[in-house]
Protein backbone atom coordinates (compact mmCIF):
# COMPACT_ATOMS: atom_id res chain seq x y z
CA UNK A 1 0.00 0.00 0.00
CA UNK A 2 1.48 3.30 -1.07
CA UNK A 3 1.21 6.13 1.45
CA UNK A 4 1.34 9.82 0.62
CA UNK A 5 2.79 11.86 3.46
CA UNK A 6 1.70 15.49 3.39
CA UNK A 7 3.81 17.99 5.33
CA UNK A 8 2.33 21.52 5.31
CA UNK A 9 4.76 24.18 6.46
CA UNK A 10 5.13 27.91 6.90
CA UNK A 11 8.41 29.55 7.97
CA UNK A 12 9.70 26.49 9.83
CA UNK A 13 12.74 25.61 7.76
CA UNK A 14 14.77 24.02 10.57
CA UNK A 15 11.86 22.11 12.11
CA UNK A 16 10.64 20.95 8.70
CA UNK A 17 13.99 19.27 8.05
CA UNK A 18 13.47 17.16 11.18
CA UNK A 19 9.92 16.29 10.12
CA UNK A 20 11.04 15.22 6.63
CA UNK A 21 13.88 13.16 8.05
CA UNK A 22 11.46 11.29 10.31
CA UNK A 23 9.24 10.57 7.29
CA UNK A 24 12.19 9.33 5.25
CA UNK A 25 13.21 7.07 8.15
CA UNK A 26 9.95 5.11 8.03
CA UNK A 27 10.27 1.35 7.77
CA UNK A 28 7.30 1.36 5.39
CA UNK A 29 9.07 2.07 2.11
CA UNK A 30 6.09 2.59 -0.24
CA UNK A 31 5.83 6.29 0.46
CA UNK A 32 5.82 9.59 -1.38
CA UNK A 33 6.47 12.75 0.61
CA UNK A 34 4.81 16.04 -0.34
CA UNK A 35 6.05 19.20 1.35
CA UNK A 36 3.48 21.93 0.78
CA UNK A 37 5.09 25.29 1.50
CA UNK A 38 2.31 27.76 2.32
CA UNK A 39 4.17 30.86 1.16
CA UNK A 40 7.17 30.78 3.51
CA UNK A 41 9.47 33.81 3.52
CA UNK A 42 12.39 32.07 5.25
CA UNK A 43 14.87 29.59 3.70
CA UNK A 44 12.46 26.64 3.65
CA UNK A 45 12.89 26.11 -0.10
CA UNK A 46 16.68 25.89 0.21
CA UNK A 47 16.38 23.59 3.22
CA UNK A 48 14.11 21.24 1.28
CA UNK A 49 16.39 21.24 -1.76
CA UNK A 50 18.90 19.10 0.15
CA UNK A 51 16.48 16.15 -0.04
CA UNK A 52 16.48 16.20 -3.84
CA UNK A 53 14.16 13.71 -5.53
CA UNK A 54 13.29 11.99 -2.26
CA UNK A 55 10.49 14.50 -1.72
CA UNK A 56 8.11 16.57 -3.84
CA UNK A 57 8.30 20.22 -2.83
CA UNK A 58 5.49 22.58 -3.82
CA UNK A 59 5.30 26.26 -2.91
CA UNK A 60 1.95 28.04 -3.00
CA UNK A 61 0.62 31.45 -1.96
CA UNK A 62 -0.21 31.66 1.72
CA UNK A 63 -3.71 30.35 2.36
CA UNK A 64 -3.63 28.54 5.68
CA UNK A 65 -2.95 25.00 6.79
CA UNK A 66 -6.26 23.55 5.53
CA UNK A 67 -5.66 24.86 2.02
CA UNK A 68 -2.12 23.46 2.09
CA UNK A 69 -3.29 20.04 3.24
CA UNK A 70 -6.11 20.02 0.69
CA UNK A 71 -3.66 20.73 -2.14
CA UNK A 72 -1.64 17.75 -0.96
CA UNK A 73 -4.79 15.60 -0.96
CA UNK A 74 -5.43 16.61 -4.59
CA UNK A 75 -1.86 15.73 -5.59
CA UNK A 76 -1.60 12.48 -3.63
CA UNK A 77 -0.85 9.26 -5.50
CA UNK A 78 -1.06 6.95 -2.50
CA UNK A 79 -3.94 4.77 -1.38
CA UNK A 80 -3.68 6.30 2.08
CA UNK A 81 -2.65 9.75 3.31
CA UNK A 82 -0.66 10.63 6.40
CA UNK A 83 -0.35 14.19 7.68
CA UNK A 84 2.78 15.37 9.43
CA UNK A 85 2.89 18.90 10.79
CA UNK A 86 6.27 20.44 10.14
CA UNK A 87 7.10 20.84 13.84
CA UNK A 88 6.20 17.22 14.67
CA UNK A 89 7.98 13.95 13.94
CA UNK A 90 7.35 10.18 13.79
CA UNK A 91 8.78 7.01 15.22
CA UNK A 92 10.25 4.82 12.42
CA UNK A 93 7.53 2.12 12.56
CA UNK A 94 4.56 4.52 12.63
CA UNK A 95 3.35 4.11 9.05
CA UNK A 96 4.07 0.38 8.91
CA UNK A 97 1.92 -0.27 11.96
CA UNK A 98 -0.97 1.79 10.57
CA UNK A 99 -0.79 0.23 7.11
CA UNK A 100 -1.11 -3.21 8.70
CA UNK A 101 -4.46 -2.14 10.16
CA UNK A 102 -5.81 -0.71 6.90
CA UNK A 103 -4.81 -3.83 5.00
CA UNK A 104 -6.44 -6.16 7.52
CA UNK A 105 -9.63 -4.16 8.10
CA UNK A 106 -11.20 -2.71 4.93
CA UNK A 107 -14.03 -1.00 6.86
CA UNK A 108 -11.57 1.19 8.80
CA UNK A 109 -11.30 4.66 7.31
CA UNK A 110 -8.77 6.15 9.72
CA UNK A 111 -6.08 4.80 12.05
CA UNK A 112 -4.76 7.07 14.77
CA UNK A 113 -1.99 6.50 17.30
CA UNK A 114 -1.08 7.71 20.74
CA UNK A 115 1.70 10.30 20.95
CA UNK A 116 4.44 11.87 23.00
CA UNK A 117 3.72 15.52 23.81
CA UNK A 118 7.04 17.37 23.81
CA UNK A 119 8.16 20.81 24.92
CA UNK A 120 10.00 23.24 22.61
CA UNK A 121 13.31 22.08 24.14
CA UNK A 122 12.55 18.48 23.12
CA UNK A 123 11.77 17.16 26.59
CA UNK A 124 8.72 14.94 26.94
CA UNK A 125 5.81 16.59 28.72
CA UNK A 126 3.48 13.59 28.72
CA UNK A 127 2.40 10.49 26.85
CA UNK A 128 -1.10 10.96 25.49
CA UNK A 129 -3.03 7.70 25.16
CA UNK A 130 -5.64 7.80 22.43
CA UNK A 131 -7.57 5.16 24.34
CA UNK A 132 -8.50 7.84 26.84
CA UNK A 133 -10.94 9.28 24.32
CA UNK A 134 -11.69 6.26 22.10
CA UNK A 135 -11.95 3.17 24.32
CA UNK A 136 -12.83 0.80 21.46
CA UNK A 137 -12.44 0.50 17.69
CA UNK A 138 -15.26 0.54 15.14
CA UNK A 139 -18.19 2.90 14.65
CA UNK A 140 -17.33 5.17 17.54
CA UNK A 141 -19.00 8.48 16.71
CA UNK A 142 -20.46 8.69 20.21
CA UNK A 143 -16.96 8.57 21.72
CA UNK A 144 -15.55 11.01 19.18
CA UNK A 145 -18.38 13.47 19.86
CA UNK A 146 -17.40 13.54 23.52
CA UNK A 147 -13.87 14.57 22.62
CA UNK A 148 -13.04 14.86 18.91
CA UNK A 149 -9.35 15.58 19.47
CA UNK A 150 -7.35 14.35 16.48
CA UNK A 151 -3.75 15.44 16.14
CA UNK A 152 -3.24 15.21 12.35
CA UNK A 153 0.32 13.92 12.76
CA UNK A 154 -1.05 10.75 14.38
CA UNK A 155 -3.52 9.88 11.59
CA UNK A 156 -3.42 7.67 8.50
CA UNK A 157 -6.57 8.02 6.38
CA UNK A 158 -7.69 6.26 3.23
CA UNK A 159 -7.37 8.62 0.28
CA UNK A 160 -10.83 7.86 -1.10
CA UNK A 161 -12.35 8.67 2.31
CA UNK A 162 -10.64 12.06 2.42
CA UNK A 163 -11.60 12.97 -1.12
CA UNK A 164 -15.21 11.90 -0.66
CA UNK A 165 -15.46 14.18 2.40
CA UNK A 166 -13.80 17.11 0.66
CA UNK A 167 -10.75 17.22 2.92
CA UNK A 168 -10.35 19.93 5.53
CA UNK A 169 -12.73 22.88 5.80
CA UNK A 170 -10.67 25.97 4.85
CA UNK A 171 -13.28 28.23 6.46
CA UNK A 172 -12.16 27.00 9.88
CA UNK A 173 -9.04 28.74 11.16
CA UNK A 174 -8.72 26.31 14.07
CA UNK A 175 -10.57 23.08 14.98
CA UNK A 176 -10.40 21.99 11.33
CA UNK A 177 -8.88 18.67 12.42
CA UNK A 178 -11.67 18.07 14.94
CA UNK A 179 -14.27 18.74 12.26
CA UNK A 180 -12.63 16.23 9.91
CA UNK A 181 -12.44 13.59 12.64
CA UNK A 182 -16.17 13.94 13.30
CA UNK A 183 -17.05 13.69 9.62
CA UNK A 184 -14.94 10.55 9.21
CA UNK A 185 -16.38 8.92 12.35
CA UNK A 186 -19.91 9.63 11.14
CA UNK A 187 -19.49 7.27 8.18
CA UNK A 188 -16.46 5.04 8.81
CA UNK A 189 -14.83 2.82 11.40
CA UNK A 190 -12.01 4.28 13.47
CA UNK A 191 -9.04 2.25 14.72
CA UNK A 192 -6.52 3.12 17.41
CA UNK A 193 -2.94 1.98 17.94
CA UNK A 194 -2.38 2.79 21.59
CA UNK A 195 1.36 3.33 21.29
CA UNK A 196 3.14 6.71 21.10
CA UNK A 197 4.29 6.60 17.47
CA UNK A 198 4.38 10.38 16.94
CA UNK A 199 6.01 13.31 18.71
CA UNK A 200 3.76 16.35 18.97
CA UNK A 201 5.19 19.77 19.82
CA UNK A 202 3.18 21.56 22.49
CA UNK A 203 3.80 25.29 22.65
CA UNK A 204 2.05 27.69 25.03
CA UNK A 205 2.88 30.68 22.87
CA UNK A 206 0.14 32.74 21.31
CA UNK A 207 -2.54 33.45 23.91
CA UNK A 208 -5.00 35.08 21.53
CA UNK A 209 -4.79 32.20 19.08
CA UNK A 210 -5.33 29.67 21.86
CA UNK A 211 -8.40 31.45 23.24
CA UNK A 212 -9.88 31.74 19.77
CA UNK A 213 -9.63 27.98 19.45
CA UNK A 214 -12.12 27.54 22.31
CA UNK A 215 -14.72 29.58 20.44
CA UNK A 216 -13.96 27.80 17.17
CA UNK A 217 -14.27 24.39 18.86
CA UNK A 218 -17.75 25.18 20.19
CA UNK A 219 -18.94 26.71 16.92
CA UNK A 220 -17.69 23.68 14.99
CA UNK A 221 -19.44 21.27 17.37
CA UNK A 222 -22.70 23.21 17.23
CA UNK A 223 -22.59 23.22 13.44
CA UNK A 224 -21.85 19.50 13.19
CA UNK A 225 -24.64 18.52 15.59
CA UNK A 226 -27.10 20.80 13.81
CA UNK A 227 -26.23 19.49 10.34
CA UNK A 228 -26.48 15.84 11.38
CA UNK A 229 -29.34 16.03 13.84
CA UNK A 230 -31.26 13.33 11.94
CA UNK A 231 -28.31 10.91 12.23
CA UNK A 232 -27.41 11.47 15.89
CA UNK A 233 -29.81 10.53 18.74
CA UNK A 234 -30.97 13.48 20.85
CA UNK A 235 -29.30 12.26 24.10
CA UNK A 236 -25.98 11.90 22.25
CA UNK A 237 -26.32 15.39 20.79
CA UNK A 238 -26.98 16.89 24.20
CA UNK A 239 -24.06 15.01 25.76
CA UNK A 240 -21.74 16.23 22.99
CA UNK A 241 -22.82 19.84 23.39
CA UNK A 242 -22.68 19.69 27.18
CA UNK A 243 -19.12 18.38 27.07
CA UNK A 244 -18.05 21.00 24.53
CA UNK A 245 -19.52 23.89 26.50
CA UNK A 246 -18.13 22.83 29.87
CA UNK A 247 -14.67 21.88 28.58
CA UNK A 248 -14.22 25.13 26.67
CA UNK A 249 -15.71 27.25 29.45
CA UNK A 250 -12.94 25.89 31.67
CA UNK A 251 -10.37 26.77 29.04
CA UNK A 252 -11.64 30.35 28.77
CA UNK A 253 -11.75 30.58 32.55
CA UNK A 254 -8.06 29.65 32.66
CA UNK A 255 -7.34 32.53 30.26
CA UNK A 256 -9.46 34.96 32.33
CA UNK A 257 -12.21 35.40 29.72
CA UNK A 258 -14.91 35.27 32.37
CA UNK A 259 -17.85 36.63 30.39
CA UNK A 260 -17.30 34.18 27.50
CA UNK A 261 -16.84 31.35 30.00
CA UNK A 262 -20.11 32.27 31.68
CA UNK A 263 -21.94 32.21 28.34
CA UNK A 264 -20.63 28.72 27.59
CA UNK A 265 -21.52 27.60 31.10
CA UNK A 266 -25.11 28.76 30.58
CA UNK A 267 -25.36 26.83 27.33
CA UNK A 268 -23.96 23.81 29.12
CA UNK A 269 -26.63 24.12 31.80
CA UNK A 270 -29.32 24.01 29.13
CA UNK A 271 -27.93 20.68 27.89
CA UNK A 272 -27.35 19.04 31.31
CA UNK A 273 -29.05 15.64 31.52
CA UNK A 274 -28.41 13.92 34.82
CA UNK A 275 -26.73 14.11 38.23
CA UNK A 276 -23.13 13.96 37.08
CA UNK A 277 -23.77 16.84 34.68
CA UNK A 278 -25.22 18.87 37.55
CA UNK A 279 -22.13 18.19 39.64
CA UNK A 280 -19.86 19.27 36.79
CA UNK A 281 -21.90 22.46 36.39
CA UNK A 282 -21.71 23.14 40.11
CA UNK A 283 -17.92 22.82 40.10
CA UNK A 284 -17.67 25.07 37.03
CA UNK A 285 -19.97 27.68 38.58
CA UNK A 286 -17.90 27.68 41.77
CA UNK A 287 -14.68 28.12 39.79
CA UNK A 288 -16.19 30.93 37.75
CA UNK A 289 -17.56 32.71 40.82
CA UNK A 290 -14.26 32.45 42.68
CA UNK A 291 -12.26 33.73 39.71
CA UNK A 292 -14.56 36.69 39.16
CA UNK A 293 -14.51 37.54 42.86
CA UNK A 294 -10.71 37.48 42.91
CA UNK A 295 -10.62 39.72 39.85
CA UNK A 296 -12.98 42.21 41.49
CA UNK A 297 -10.92 42.18 44.70
CA UNK A 298 -7.76 42.77 42.74
CA UNK A 299 -9.28 45.80 41.00
CA UNK A 300 -10.40 47.28 44.33
CA UNK A 301 -6.92 46.91 45.80
CA UNK A 302 -5.40 48.51 42.73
Amino acid sequence: MQVTTIIPTYNRAKACVVAVESALAQTHREQEILVIDDGSTDDTEAAMARFGQRIRYVKKPNGGVSAARNLGIEMARGEAIAFLDSDDSWMPEKLARQVEVLRARPAVGIVITSMLVVNPDGSVRETFSRRRTIPEDGRVLEHVLRNPAMTPSTALIRTDVLRALGGFDPALKTAEDLDLHLRIALHHEVAVIDEPLARYLRSDAGLSASTRSYHDYVAMMERFVRRHADEIPAPTRRAALFGAYVRNARGLLYHHEYLAAARFALRGLRNARHGSDAIAMGVLAAQLGRSMALQTLGRRRA
